[in-house]
């Protein structure tokens, strides 16, 4: 019963890790996707914003 009982612990376990990092993986391309420069439509290069050089 003890072993039961530790294998149904240790089950639960890798199921909420294996979720968590899905999550995760799932959070982090949201925000790669919605902070992802927009690329141009015309063909030109954006230009650098003023002061974007120094640090």
């Amino acid at each position: 019963m003890k072993k039961l009982l530790a294998l149904a612990v240790i089950a639960g376990g890798v199921l909420f890790v294996v979720k968590r990092n899905k999550a995760a993986k799932a959070e982090a391309d949201l925000w790669r996707e919605a902070t992802a420069p927009v690329p141009s439509t015309n063909g030109t290069t954006p230009a650098k914003p003023a002061g974007a050089s120094r640090n």
